[in-house]
C-alpha cells in the first residue's frame, strides 16, 4: 500500500509541470496588401512623390494601454525603426473597451473586419503578414519583425501625396497612384485612405506601464476607391477632409496609405483561437498567447493510471 501510494505521488508530481509558453506563427493574411506611408504634420502644408519601392514597410499594431504584452512588442518595433524604416501605426482596441481611452470603434472595426482580431497584441506587415502575441520561435522579436518587414512587395509605379490645410481641424488631400503592374483577385478594389495620426497621447492611468502611447491611429478617412480590372493601376484624386480631434496636445498627422480589398464572401473568420480570445477582458491577458495548461492530457493519463494501480494494490492487501 505505502508503494503504491509514494508511486501515484511520483506520477502526480511529474505529470502537473508548469505552463509551457508557444509562439504563434505569423501567416499569411490573404486581404490584400496595404502600403503607403508618405506623410505630413496636419498644421503644415507637405507635399512628395515616391517610387513604390522607396515607401516604407507599413505595420499595424493593435494595442491597449492595458496590454502587458503589447510593451514587448512596441519595444521590438522601436528597436528595428532605425534601420528597417518601418513606418508603425497603433490602433487600439476601442469596441467594448473600458479601460483603454485611446481608441475608435471605427477604427477598431475595421481592423476586426480585415483582419478577423479582436485581442492584442497583434502585428500586421504590409496588410499581408499576420504576427499574433508577443511569443516568437525565432532569435527575438527583433530578428522576426525584421525578417518580415524586409519582404519585398515588388510593386513598380509611384504615389503622389499632398497635403494643405485650409483650417485647424480641416484640409485637402491630393493624391494619385499608379502602379505598372498588380496581381490581385476579380473583384477585388484599392481604397485611398487618410490616416490622421496622434505623434504621443499621454495616459498616466495606463495599467502596462507605458504612459506616453506613440503613433495613435485617431481617424481613418476614405479618398477614393478604384475597382482592380486588369493589373495596370491608375487612380488619383483631392479630397477634403476634417480631422478627428487629438486625445491631447497638437501633434496630428495625415497620412496617405492604399489599402488592397480582396473580395469577401464570408464572414472574416477569427484569426484567434478561443483561449486568446479571453483576452477581450483586460483581466484575460495576463498571460502570454498560446500558453499550454500546467494540467494536460498527460497529466490525466497519470492519474488515472495512479489510480488503476490503487485499486490494484488494495486488491493485492
Amino acid at each position: 500500500m505505502r508503494k503504491a501510494i509514494l508511486l501515484i505521488g511520483i506520477l502526480i508530481l511529474t505529470s502537473v509541470g508548469p505552463a509551457t509558453t508557444v509562439a504563434a506563427p505569423a501567416t499569411q493574411t490573404e486581404v490584400g496588401l496595404l502600403i503607403g506611408g508618405q506623410w505630413a504634420y496636419a498644421n503644415s502644408t507637405g507635399n512628395s512623390t515616391l517610387n513604390l519601392s522607396d515607401l516604407p514597410p507599413v505595420v499595424e499594431v493593435y494595442t491597449a494601454t492595458w496590454c502587458s504584452n503589447c510593451v514587448d512588442v512596441e519595444h521590438a518595433l522601436d528597436a528595428i525603426e532605425n534601420d528597417s524604416g518601418i513606418q508603425q501605426y497603433h490602433i487600439h482596441r476601442a469596441i467594448n473597451e473600458v479601460q483603454d481611452p485611446l481608441g475608435s470603434i471605427e477604427v477598431d472595426q475595421r481592423f476586426h473586419d480585415r483582419y478577423g482580431v479582436f485581442a492584442p497584441p497583434v502585428v500586421i506587415f504590409n496588410g499581408t503578414i499576420i504576427k499574433p502575441g508577443s511569443v516568437t520561435s525565432s532569435e527575438s522579436l527583433e530578428v522576426e519583425f525584421t525578417q518580415h518587414a524586409q519582404e519585398s512587395l515588388e510593386h513598380a509605379g509611384d504615389s503622389l501625396f499632398v497635403w494643405s490645410p485650409t483650417s485647424n481641424t480641416s484640409g485637402t488631400v491630393e493624391w494619385a497612384l499608379n502602379i505598372e503592374s498588380l496581381t490581385a483577385p476579380n473583384g477585388s478594389s484599392i481604397v485611398a485612405q487618410a490616416w490622421i495620426v496622434e505623434k504621443s497621447a499621454n495616459f498616466e492611468e495606463g495599467t502596462n506601464g507605458l504612459e506616453d502611447y506613440p503613433h495613435v491611429v485617431r481617424g481613418i478617412l476614405e479618398l477614393g476607391q478604384l475597382d482592380v480590372n486588369g493589373s495596370q493601376i491608375s487612380m488619383s484624386g483631392n479630397t477634403s477632409i476634417t480631422l478627428p480631434p487629438a486625445y491631447d496636445g497638437n501633434d496630428l498627422s495625415v497620412h496617405l496609405l492604399y489599402q488592397l480589398n480582396y473580395p469577401v464572401e464570408d464572414a472574416p473568420v477569427e484569426n484567434q483561437t478561443s483561449d486568446e480570445l479571453e483576452c477581450l477582458l483586460p483581466e484575460g491577458c495576463d498571460e502570454d498567447e498560446g500558453s499550454l495548461p500546467g494540467i494536460s492530457m498527460i497529466s490525466s493519463v497519470g492519474i488515472l493510471a495512479a489510480v488503476a494501480l490503487l485499486r490494484n494494490s488494495r486488491r493485492e492487501d
